[in-house]
């Protein structure tokens, strides 16, 4: 049996890139990220982008409540990954984390975020936080850091996931919530751009799985591919929000994620008040129509899992309707009355859903 090392040499010493991790290809993504993150940036931010801790300057407030909220995508990273175009998951990201926070009335600061990927290709990283730092423009708030981490051996080289936390405040006798919801306050429906971040597990069963439809077929009822329609980017409705608290009074706001329209509403109207809400105000996106369609999936299975085309609410005051449909049409979001507020009848379900929705 032979050696090969010399005698009295040392084996050669395994290094951090022959277990998977390219420090290089680590510091090659940072360089390319901080653009992106120099842009998505507030006044009130200290310090630089690679420092151990993100720093932000809380203004002058009289009594500051600091809000936060934590989220991810779920399985729409299934779609990018297929497609191999990550520069929009970025953007659902942020809304799935501030639109939330604007439900108490808070203002979105900054966010931090979390990327787990199999193997870390630079460019692929810069598209991600690309679309993170857009969404973060688009809502108002700084991008103040976050950790990529190299997973060889527990992810796929192709695979990633990504997760935030946002940071919001709100003055503490500004906070919304079912408190504030009254009898006769009008629920008023801010339209959502498509499927947004929620119920793609059940669209991708139905649509890839048992229809077997190409992502990159031509879908004539969307007039684009499915992929292109399934990646729709969320809607970010955290500055119509506060414009809408500025103008106008606002009980509550409700973001209709996973649950659907109706578990989401119940959150926010307290017990012994009731929702009406009338299906036959909207008719839901042609995205919601092909997969109850396709799939023979009944109103029920849809209503609890996909927002139906309904991606914010806001209950305000009877007298602000008028005023509060012309704020959100001047921000060019659509938008409408869902229905009312009303006592409720005994062991009443907090929200109840009258009619069908026209032409669906």
């Amino acid at each position: 049996m032979t050696n090969s090392s010399q005698p009295g040499s040392q084996p050669d010493s395994p290094t951090y890139a022959d277990a998977g991790v390219s420090v290089e290809a680590g510091e090659q993504a940072v360089e390319l990220i901080k653009p992106h993150a120099k842009r998505a940036t507030r006044p009130e931010v200290r310090g630089d982008l690679g420092g151990f801790a993100g720093l932000f300057a809380l203004g002058k407030y009289r009594e500051p409540l600091l809000a936060s909220g934590s989220d991810g995508v779920g399985t729409k990273l299934a779609v990018a990954q297929a497609m191999d175009k990550h520069d929009t998951i970025g953007i659902d990201l942020v809304a799935m984390c501030v639109d939330d926070l604007i439900c108490c009335g808070a203002e979105p600061l900054f966010l931090q975020d979390y990327l787990a990927i199999g193997k870390v290709y630079p460019e692929k990283v810069a598209d991600i936080v690309g679309g993170i730092a857009e969404g973060c423009v688009t809502a108002g708030c700084a991008l103040l850091g976050g950790e990529t981490a190299e997973h060889p051996g527990v992810m796929g080289e192709n695979d990633y996931d990504v997760s935030a936390t946002a940071v919001g405040v709100v003055e503490a006798d500004d906070v919304l919530g079912p408190e504030k919801v009254n009898e006769g306050d009008v629920i008023i429906a801010m339209a959502s751009s498509g499927l947004h971040s929620n119920g793609y597990s059940l669209a991708r069963h139905v649509l890839l799985e048992q229809a077997n439809l190409p992502l990159d077929g031509h879908v004539e009822e969307f007039g684009r591919t499915l992929g292109e329609e399934l990646l729709e980017p969320t809607r970010i409705y955290a500055k119509d929000c506060l414009e809408l608290m500025s103008e106008c009074s606002v009980s509550v706001f409700c973001h209709v994620t996973g649950g659907g329209l109706a578990k989401n509403l119940e959150r926010v109207i307290p017990e012994g008040l009731a929702a009406d809400v009338y299906r036959t105000t909207w008719t839901p996106g042609p995205i919601f129509k092909k997969i109850s369609e396709t799939g023979n999936v009944s109103l029920e299975a849809m209503e609890e899992t996909f927002n139906m085309g309904v991606g914010m609410i806001a209950v305000v005051s009877p007298e602000d309707r008028d005023r509060a449909l012309a704020v959100l049409t001047a921000r060019h979001i659509d938008a409408w009355e869902l229905g009312t507020v009303r006592a409720a009848e005994q062991e009443e379900p907090r929200v109840v859903m009258h009619g069908a929705h026209p032409q669906f």
